[in-house]
């Protein structure tokens, strides 16, 4: 059974690469998950590979990265051709097959997916028991921009929401907490006021260089109470 994963897939893409620049948030959303992920995870829509790639210069043992955009599926097959860890597969949402991998990774996808509590069944099939579904998701339904329509966004989660999906898809959660706070103010009047979309340029090279180090530091003391996204780890049982 597949679905189409809802959005401009071109849209997707050049965003994906517009944002290639911003490495340090990059490495704080690969090591949020790192304890999590166990020897053999699975990514379900892992776009250009960066945090494939990423996970993989991190230690991960052996990663399966996948795709259903054509486009992307080949970039990522030609990116990990003669990479020892990193293995590339197609896989459409939501997935009709059953696996034994440690963890099921996605990272701003499950926003795309019209019926979300479907799609967390079908990545819990994909895990072994004690297995772990790992989730970065937009935040705050006030913060849905015209870009996220436009990119295919179905929704933007609170906490009680995302948690309510996932223990709906029979996972127990684990980790749930808010991420980037400063990110989500600058998402209001940039993206949300100004109808401007993320990219690449000096604005991200200074929030990536300057604020990041700062913010994850002082998140990792004190949870904020909002975010521009929302970071999910749930086990199954």
């Amino acid at each position: 059974m597949t679905a189409e994963v809802a959005g401009d897939t071109a849209l997707q893409s050049v965003v994906l690469e517009d944002l290639v620049e911003a490495r340090r948030y990059r490495r704080w959303l690969v090591d949020l998950a790192l304890p999590h992920l166990g020897d053999d995870p699975l990514e379900v829509g892992s776009g250009l590979g960066h945090y494939a790639a990423d996970w993989a210069e991190a230690g991960v043992p052996q990663w399966t990265a996948s795709e259903a955009d054509e486009e992307r599926l080949a970039a990522l097959r030609a990116r990990f051709e003669d990479d020892p860890v990193v293995r590339v597969r197609v896989l459409s949402v939501p997935i009709d097959e059953q696996a034994h991998h440690t963890a099921v990774v996605a990272y701003n996808v499950l926003e795309h997916i019209p019926d979300d509590v479907d799609a967390l069944r079908t990545f819990a099939a994909l895990l072994r028991p004690g297995g772990r579904v790992v989730l970065v998701v937009p935040a705050f339904p006030s913060a849905m921009s015209r870009f996220d329509r436009e990119i295919g966004h179905q929704r933007r989660y609170r906490r009680r929401t995302l948690r309510a999906a996932a223990e709906s898809a029979g996972l127990t959660v684990e980790v749930l907490h808010h991420v980037n706070s400063i990110g989500l103010l600058a998402w209001f009047v940039h993206v949300k006021a100004m109808r401007a979309r993320p990219r690449a340029g000096f604005t991200l090279t200074v929030f990536d260089r300057f604020f990041v180090p700062w913010l994850r530091r002082l998140e990792a003391r004190v949870p904020p109470p909002f975010g521009q996204s929302l970071f999910l780890v749930a086990r199954k049982d």
